[in-house]
C-alpha cells in the first residue's frame, strides 16, 4: 500500500485553489471596492449606489454588456474589473468626428483605456453606431445621459440598444428624475428627465419595463437650482455660490429603471 502524504494532499488541494481563482471573475463587492478605482470616484458611491444599481440590473461577470455614453469612465472602471472571460464590456462613445468637445472626451477616455491592463479588452465604438450584431448583447446600460440626447438621438440610441440585445435581455438606466408634469423644454434645460418620459421612449423602441427602483432617490432633491442638475455636485457650476447648502443636498434624485427585451 502507498502511503498517503498529507503534506503533498494540501499542497495539490491548495494549487487547485488557486488556479480555481485565478480562472474566475473577481465579485461584484470586489469590483467596487477595488482599490485600482479613481479616489474621486469611490467618494460619489454614496450617491451612485454601484452595487446596489448593478446588482438590481442583474449584471452577471459573464455577460457582454454595452455601456452607453460613459464619458470619463466612472462605471467603466467597475465594469472592467468586473466583467471578464467569457464576458466583455463595449464602450459607445462619441464619434470624434463631431469635433471639438465629442472629439476630446473620446479622446480622454480612449487614453484612460491605455493607462491600465485592467481594460486591455474594452471595446469602443461610437455612439450611434450599431453597438454590436443585432441579438448578442446580453445587457445594455446608461447612467445620467438621456437628458443629452433629448434633442433629437434618444429615439435611434434606444432603438440600436434594442437591435443589439438578445430576446429576454436587459436594459438598464439611470437618469435624473424631473418632478410630474415637467416640459420637454424644460428638461433640456434642467437636465432632469421624467420617469414618463423616459419610460415611453423605451416602451416605444420595444422594451418592457419589469422593475422601478429607489436605490438611487434623493428627496432632499428639490430638482429646481438656478444652473440645473449641474448645481448640484459634482459639478457645483455655482462655483463657491451656496457650495455648502448644495452639497447637503448631495447628488440628485435619480429614477432605476429596468426595461427588458421581450422573448418572442
Amino acid at each position: 500500500m502507498f502511503k498517503v502524504s498529507y503534506k503533498l494532499i494540501g499542497l495539490l488541494l491548495l494549487a487547485n485553489l488557486l488556479i480555481a481563482e485565478q480562472g474566475s471573475s473577481l465579485s461584484l463587492e470586489d469590483a467596487v471596492n477595488s482599490e485600482t478605482r479613481t479616489p474621486a470616484y469611490t467618494e460619489r458611491d454614496q450617491f451612485r449606489n454601484p452595487k446596489e444599481t448593478l446588482s438590481f440590473f442583474g449584471i452577471k461577470s459573464d455577460m457582454k454588456v454595452v455601456e452607453l455614453s460613459p464619458g470619463g469612465g466612472w462605471y467603466t472602471e467597475i465594469l472592467a474589473i468586473y466583467i471578464k472571460e467569457p464576458g466583455s464590456l463595449i464602450a459607445a462613445h462619441h464619434d470624434p468626428s463631431l469635433g471639438n468637445y465629442y472629439k476630446r472626451s473620446r479622446g480622454n477616455f480612449e487614453k484612460k483605456m491605455k493607462s491600465d491592463e485592467i481594460y486591455s479588452k474594452v471595446k469602443i465604438v461610437n455612439l450611434g453606431s450599431q453597438l454590436s450584431e443585432n441579438n448578442t448583447v446580453d445587457a445594455v446600460l446608461t447612467f445620467r445621459n438621456l437628458h443629452n440626447w433629448l434633442r433629437g438621438d434618444i429615439e435611434k440610441i434606444f432603438k440600436q440598444s434594442f437591435n443589439s440585445l438578445k430576446p429576454g435581455g436587459i436594459f438598464g438606466v439611470v437618469e435624473h428624475r424631473a418632478k410630474k408634469g415637467t416640459s420637454l423644454e424644460q428638461m433640456i434645460k434642467s437636465g432632469y428627465v421624467t420617469e414618463e418620459l423616459a419610460i415611453q421612449l423605451a416602451k416605444s423602441a420595444g422594451f418592457v419595463l419589469v422593475g422601478k427602483s429607489e436605490i438611487n432617490a434623493n428627496p432632499k432633491d428639490s430638482t429646481n437650482h438656478p444652473r440645473g442638475v449641474w448645481t448640484l455636485p459634482p459639478s457645483y457650476r455655482l462655483k463657491d455660490v451656496d457650495r455648502d447648502k448644495y452639497k447637503n443636498i448631495g447628488e440628485s434624485d435619480r429614477m432605476t429603471l429596468l426595461f427588458k427585451k421581450p422573448i418572442l
